[in-house]
């Protein structure tokens, strides 16, 4: 449902999503809303931007695609390379770049921010354009073949509206301008609602359980969960945008490898991330080393991680609770994750085995060694468990 009030739209979420009010849209981010949903705008047509940021599932998902870690292209036997990212809470990050920071009381270059697992767009709205011509997602020849679309679309009047009557003119700035308001849909509060049980309880309306109160001291706690490490949150304050849950930074876990990615059949194929991102070299320090980056992906919000299954870039758990205990037992029982090879342990086998000295060791909880004792025992396990479930926004499923 849909009503205009003085130039103003208010778009009614209530059914499928179940929310508790309606969400105002500007015009501009209300034509961003038609871009996004519109499935004409792939080729063959029937694939919009929704297809894989379904809203019931924290804007993100696959497309229906017979693989759950990647999703369907527009064409059949195309799927992408990545598990699907959520946009949820996306418009907090800042652009990509080396930041500088603090480790071991040592001034570093992190690397942060951008969009995608490996930061390649700056921000929301180069992020909207590349689907759009990946042959393996939306498959447009070109992003003015995009424009051309919308501009004999049935909302091709609001989009001049908004941008002015000569749009279509010049299609390459019209697409600018309508990813822009892609991403101006993005930056609204349908995207960063902060409506879980967890904001009510920092507001003081809502109340924790005693299992999910356990998760949240492990969570915090620097020698246990490490949890604040890269999911960051303030604990001391009680306002919801200090608990964003990631610092946009990025990390090398040493997943194991999924081989229900179609692209993994090969297996000369490794996806290594942040070193092999598109322009790094522009913006590489030299003090930086490209290796040191190798299957480092940006660390996810944990907001609405109950809803986000399949887990990690490579989606390789489909539960929850292993997406938790592979951070305890990673390295104490690396035999419960990894394939054997040669009489002993693959370990981190997604990556080529020259380039897996980046992977993170060092932080609580990765720490350990076979044969110590985990950071985490089952029962921390499920608390953790039990308290992300209270990060979920009101209307998910």
């Amino acid at each position: 449902m849909l009503r205009i009030v003085a130039g103003a739209a208010f778009v009614c979420l209530m059914a499928p999503l179940a929310l508790a009010e309606e969400i105002k849209l500007s015009d501009v981010q209300l034509l961003g809303k038609r871009v996004f949903e519109d499935a004409n705008l792939s080729e063959p047509r029937g694939m919009s931007c929704a297809s894989c940021h379904d809203p019931r599932h924290a804007f993100q998902g696959n497309n229906a695609s017979p693989v759950a870690a990647v999703a369907a292209g527009s064409r059949p036997g195309h799927f992408g390379l990545r598990k699907v990212p959520t946009l949820m809470y996306k418009a907090y990050s800042p652009p990509f770049g080396f930041y500088k920071d603090v480790d071991d009381g040592k001034e570093v270059l992190e690397a942060k921010g951008g969009q995608f697992w490996d930061g390649r767009a700056d921000d929301l709205a180069q992020q909207v354009q590349t689907p759009l011509t990946n042959p393996d997602e939306m498959n447009n020849p070109s992003l003015e073949a995009v424009a051309a679309k919308i501009a004999v679309g049935d909302y091709a009047d609001l989009a001049k509206s908004v941008f002015g009557a000569d749009l279509f003119d010049d299609k390459a700035t019209a697409m600018t301008k309508l990813a822009g308001a892609v991403a101006a849909f993005e930056q609204s509060e349908r995207f960063a609602p902060f409506s879980s049980r967890f904001d009510d309880w920092l507001r003081g309306k809502a109340k924790l359980t005693e299992l999910e109160s356990r998760g949240y001291r492990v969570f915090v706690d620097p020698k246990r969960g490490n949890c604040l490490a890269c999911h960051v949150g303030k604990t001391d304050s009680k306002e919801p945008t200090d608990w964003l849950f990631t610092d946009f930074t990025y990390d090398a876990f040493g997943l194991p490898r999924n081989r229900a990615i179609p692209a993994n059949s090969d297996s000369k194929y490794f996806d290594l991330g942040l070193c092999a991102r598109p322009g790094l070299d522009a913006v590489l320090p030299k003090e930086v080393a490209r290796d040191s980056l190798c299957g480092a992906f940006k660390v996810p919000t944990l907001r609405n991680v109950a809803v986000a299954t399949p887990y990690f870039h490579n989606g390789a758990f489909a539960s929850l609770r292993d997406a938790v205990a592979i951070y305890a037992t990673r390295d104490t029982d690396p035999a419960h994750w990894y394939p054997q090879k040669h009489g002993g342990v693959n370990k981190y086998d997604d990556l080529p085995a020259n380039l897996r000295a980046g992977v993170n060791v060092k932080e609580v909880p990765y720490d350990r060694k076979i044969g110590q004792r985990p950071r985490l025992d089952n029962g921390d396990i499920d608390a953790l468990v039990a308290f992300l479930k209270t990060l979920t926004d009101k209307g998910m499923d």
